[in-house]
């Protein structure tokens, strides 16, 4: 049985102070990619591992912001500095048995392709593919994510997905 229900100005309280404790909240994975677009197309890595192409981007690290985490892995993966943008969408998607958020930020056009240096330990080449056929590159799960992050991107908005659509308001 949850605590007391606490005012605005007593929200943080510790878990010592409540009936609560640390097993009864979520503990998602959290990972964060990159959308850069051309056109009508996204661009897509190919892993040497998993599940093959994805849009750059792995795991949030312990204490790291997601859009930190981003910046961070574009230059890992790709060797280039690349902030991202904004927000695109939010998708909680959980997976083998772990909740997952998943976030999917614009970080704008990929600029000079020559300047794109692959982490040859985890990627082996990339490729820009048109929106309308990145089902046939990425697992369903991915297609539909990236699919919602392309019309967010087009309609200016943020989109909040679970397991890739948006939830249904009455």
């Amino acid at each position: 049985m949850p605590g007391p229900v606490r005012s605005v100005g007593e929200m943080h309280a510790s878990f010592e102070e409540t009936d609560y404790t640390p097993e009864v909240f979520a503990r998602p994975w959290l990972a964060a990619g990159a959308l850069f677009m051309r056109g009508e197309s996204v661009f897509l890595v190919h892993k040497t591992y998993g599940d093959g192409w994805d849009i750059p981007g792995g795991f949030v690290d312990q204490s790291e912001a997601p859009a930190a985490a981003c910046r961070r892995e574009i230059a890992e993966e790709l060797g280039i500095q690349r902030p991202p943008e904004r927000l695109l969408v939010c998708d909680w998607s959980p997976h083998d048995g772990t909740d997952r958020l998943l976030f999917v930020f614009d970080c704008g056009e990929l600029g000079d392709e020559s300047a794109v240096v692959l982490q040859d330990s985890e990627l082996d080449r990339w490729e820009w593919v048109p929106i309308g056929t990145v089902e046939d590159y990425v697992t369903p799960r991915l297609a539909i994510r990236l699919q919602q992050a392309y019309a967010a991107l087009r309609e200016g908005r943020i989109g909040y997905l679970e397991r890739g659509i948006p939830p249904i308001t009455d």
